[in-house]
C-alpha cells in the first residue's frame, strides 16, 4: 500500500507543484526556485469553494439574463494617473496586487492614496507586516498623508487582520505586504506559496463580501526566497506592475491584467522628497532632454491604452572588433531589431549586419507595438550615415519583411499629440492617408516603402 505524501514542491515564482525537486521549473523557466512545503488534506480555500468569491455553495445555475448586477460606483485614489491604470479609479469589493522591487516606491504611492481615500472617503486600513506604526507615521508626516480616519496595523496574523477589518469595515484595505502575511492553520512559513495562495484567497472574500476595496503590495524577487506575485495572478481582479530602477527619477506603473478595465494604460510618476508625483504631460518630460538635429534620433508616438505619449527613439550604430557584433536594447524588443537590421540589408542595401547595435528609449518607457518599426528603420539609418532626421520630424508606421510600410491603429490621436508638442512633419503609412477626419497644422506624408521614407526623412 502506497504510502500518503505529506510535501509536495512548489515554484516560489509561479505556483508550479511536483512531487520531486527539480532544478529549473518547468512552468515559469526560473532555476532553484522548488522550495519544499507541506501538503495540507483540505485547505480553508478548497472548504470554501464559492464561498471564496462571496457565493453560497449550494447555489443552483441560471439563464446569464436573470443575473442582476450591481452597479458600485467607483471612487478616485486622489491620483488621476493611478486613476487612468485602474479603469479611472477603485471598484468596492476589487482586490488589486501592486508589485515591483523593493524600494521603487510602493509603499510611499499606497499610503497617499490611502490617506487621499480617508480624507475624501471614509475608514481606510494600512496593514503593514514589514514596519512599526511609528516608522509609518514618520514617512507619513514626510508625505502629508496623516488623516483621523486613516488606520495603521502593524500584523502579520491573517486572523486579526481580518477581524480588525470586520470591526472597522472600511472603504480601503492595503496589506504591505503579501508576503509577510501568515495564516495559523498552515505550517508553512510566511512568504511560502502555500502561505500567500491562501491568504490570497481569504483575503478575496473578506473583500467580496464586505465590499471592502483591497490592495495588496508584493515584492518581486529573482532568488526564490518569496514567493512571486506570478502564483496570485489569477486570484487578484487587478495587477499593477512598477517599472524603473530605484535610482531613476520616473517611474512607469503598467496593468497586465484588469478585469474592470484596460490592460494597456500606464501611469507615469516622478520620485521626489514628498513620495512619487503624478506627471500629467508624459510626452513633454520625455522630449525636455532631447538633443536636436543629431544622427540617430528618431521621435515617435506611441500608443499605451487610449494615451498618446511622444517618446525618443535613440540608435547608435559603429564598427565592430567582436564577431558576432553586438545587439543591445532595455527598452525595444531584441528580436525586433534583429528583423529590421535584416530588412535594412536585404530592402535598403544598408550593410549594417557586421556592427555594434546599440537602441535605447530616453525616459525607460518599454515600447513593443508594430508602429515604432518605421522610426527605428530611420534611427538606425541615420545612425549609419551619420545623417541627421530631422529635429521637428515625427515618425509612424510598421515595416513588413518586404520593406513595405503597412498601416497603424489610432492614428489621429498620434498626429494630435505631436501637433501639441509644436511638431511641423509627419510621416507616417499611405494606407493611414485615407479617410483621416482631422486637419492638423501639420505637415502629412504619406510612404508606401522603407527606401521612400528614407529618403524623404534623410534627405
Amino acid at each position: 500500500m502506497s504510502k500518503k505524501r505529506t510535501t509536495m514542491f512548489f515554484c516560489q515564482e509561479c505556483g508550479f507543484e511536483t512531487t520531486k525537486w527539480l532544478g529549473r521549473c518547468p512552468g515559469c523557466g526560473v532555476w532553484n526556485s522548488m522550495v519544499e512545503e507541506p501538503v495540507h488534506k483540505e485547505s480553508s480555500s478548497a472548504k470554501s469553494g464559492g464561498l471564496a468569491l462571496g457565493l453560497s455553495s449550494g447555489q443552483a445555475a441560471m439563464p446569464i439574463g436573470e443575473v442582476e448586477v450591481l452597479e458600485a460606483p467607483r471612487f478616485s485614489t486622489g491620483s488621476e494617473e493611478l486613476d487612468r491604470v485602474l479603469g479611472y479609479g477603485l471598484l468596492p469589493g476589487s482586490l488589486s496586487i501592486i508589485v515591483g522591487d523593493p524600494g521603487v516606491g510602493k509603499s510611499s504611492l499606497t499610503l497617499k492614496i490611502c490617506a487621499n481615500i480617508a480624507k475624501d472617503y471614509g475608514s481606510v486600513l494600512y496593514v503593514t507586516g514589514e514596519e512599526s506604526p511609528q516608522q509609518v507615521k514618520m514617512r507619513a508626516d514626510r508625505l502629508g498623508a496623516i488623516q483621523d480616519k486613516l488606520y495603521i496595523l502593524s500584523e502579520t496574523n491573517l486572523d486579526i487582520i481580518r477581524q480588525q477589518a470586520e470591526k472597522l469595515n472600511p472603504t480601503l484595505l492595503v496589506i504591505d505586504s503579501i508576503q509577510t502575511v501568515f495564516n495559523p492553520g498552515i505550517q508553512s512559513a510566511p512568504g511560502s506559496i502555500s502561505q500567500v495562495r491562501e491568504c490570497a484567497v481569504q483575503l478575496l472574500k473578506l473583500a467580496k463580501t464586505k465590499t471592502i476595496a483591497t490592495m495588496l503590495i508584493g515584492h518581486v524577487l529573482k532568488d526564490g526566497t518569496l514567493a512571486g506575485p506570478r502564483a496570485l495572478e489569477h486570484i487578484v481582479d487587478t495587477v499593477l506592475y512598477f517599472e524603473g530602477e530605484r535610482n531613476a527619477q520616473y517611474r512607469v506603473l503598467r496593468a497586465v491584467k484588469n478585469r474592470f478595465g484596460s490592460t494597456n494604460e500606464i501611469g507615469l510618476f516622478e520620485m521626489r522628497n514628498e513620495g512619487l508625483i503624478d506627471v500629467p504631460d508624459a510626452s513633454k518630460i520625455f522630449l525636455s532632454e532631447r538633443p536636436l538635429d543629431v544622427p540617430g534620433s528618431v521621435v515617435i508616438p506611441t500608443m499605451e491604452g487610449t494615451r498618446p505619449l511622444l517618446v525618443e527613439i535613440q540608435a547608435l550604430v559603429s564598427s565592430s572588433p567582436f564577431t558576432p557584433p553586438r545587439r543591445t536594447s532595455d527598452s525595444v524588443d531584441i528580436k525586433r531589431i534583429q528583423l529590421l537590421l535584416a530588412v535594412l540589408e536585404k530592402r535598403v542595401g544598408i550593410m549594417i549586419g557586421g556592427s555594434d547595435v546599440f537602441v535605447k528609449v530616453a525616459g525607460g518607457i518599454k515600447v513593443d507595438e508594430p508602429a515604432v518599426d518605421l522610426a527605428l528603420i530611420v534611427a538606425l539609418a541615420s545612425s549609419y550615415r551619420n545623417s541627421n532626421a530631422g529635429s521637428d520630424t515625427v515618425v509612424i508606421g510598421e515595416v513588413g519583411l518586404a520593406g513595405e510600410v503597412r498601416a497603424v491603429a489610432q492614428v489621429e490621436p498620434r498626429i494630435r499629440e505631436a501637433e501639441r508638442m509644436g511638431f511641423r512633419r509627419v510621416i507616417l503609412p499611405k494606407g493611414n492617408m485615407k479617410g483621416l477626419s482631422l486637419k492638423p497644422n501639420v505637415e502629412l506624408i504619406g510612404v508606401e516603402t522603407v527606401i521612400e521614407c528614407l529618403d524623404i526623412a534623410l534627405s
